[in-house]
């Protein structure tokens, strides 16, 4: 996955509730078999009439937005279903961060597994966030990864990321790519674990075994 370490872009604010992932990516957009065209999906009802047309009303198509690759979003968002397809949609829309001050659980961790941060921040600096974006004039926020903070003109604030998904992200890591960077620890956690529990070690090949007799 692709690395990120610090990101300037421009933020779109959607001080939106709970917006769940029906809302992100609606479910006429799941029908594929990849994860190709997800963009044209993400946030349609809220960007576009039903003929596809858009909504010039709407944040996303306002001039200056077009480019954003961050989004200051309400609390709880990607709540709901477990589709992957949201987070597809919103990266392949160009967004790489979403500040909020809660996430869906399983929106959460997909965000991390495709490189997208997720980045939890107090009710304080959300509301400020929201003050500081609010107009129709775009403005630019900074995230950088390493020290965990967010600058918006002369403003920083923090959010919160776990140690684990901040290394996958500084490193460009899956899940697959952060446990085999564990190896090692793996590995000696292994030959402790068998050392004290000797019975125990080889089960599930043992188990194989007989029942493949």
């Amino acid at each position: 996955m692709e690395k990120l370490t610090v990101l300037t872009s421009v933020a779109v604010p959607l001080p939106i509730d709970n917006c769940d992932t029906d809302q992100i990516m609606p479910k006429q957009f799941l029908r594929g078999i990849d994860k190709k065209g997800l963009a044209k999906g993400t946030f349609f009802n809220l960007r576009c009439h039903p003929d596809g047309s858009p909504k010039m009303e709407c944040v996303f198509n306002r001039p200056g937005f077009a480019a954003a690759s961050i989004l200051v979003a309400g609390p709880n968002f990607g709540c709901g279903s477990s589709r992957e397809h949201a987070v597809w949609g919103l990266m392949q829309m160009g967004i790489r961060v979403v500040i909020a001050t809660g996430f869906g659980e399983i929106f959460y961790s997909n965000c991390f597994n495709n490189g997208l941060l997720a980045a939890k921040v107090t009710s304080e600096t959300a509301d400020e966030l929201f003050a500081y974006l609010q107009g129709d004039e775009a403005r630019e926020l900074t995230i950088d990864l390493v020290n965990r903070t967010i600058v918006g003109g002369d403003r920083t604030w923090r959010f919160e990321v776990g140690e684990r998904h901040r290394v996958m992200l500084l490193e460009g890591l899956d899940m697959v790519g952060a446990t085999l960077k564990d190896m090692d620890l793996i590995k000696a956690f292994k030959q402790r674990h068998e050392a004290q529990y000797p019975w125990m070690a080889g089960l599930a090949a043992k188990a194989k075994r007989a029942l493949s007799n």
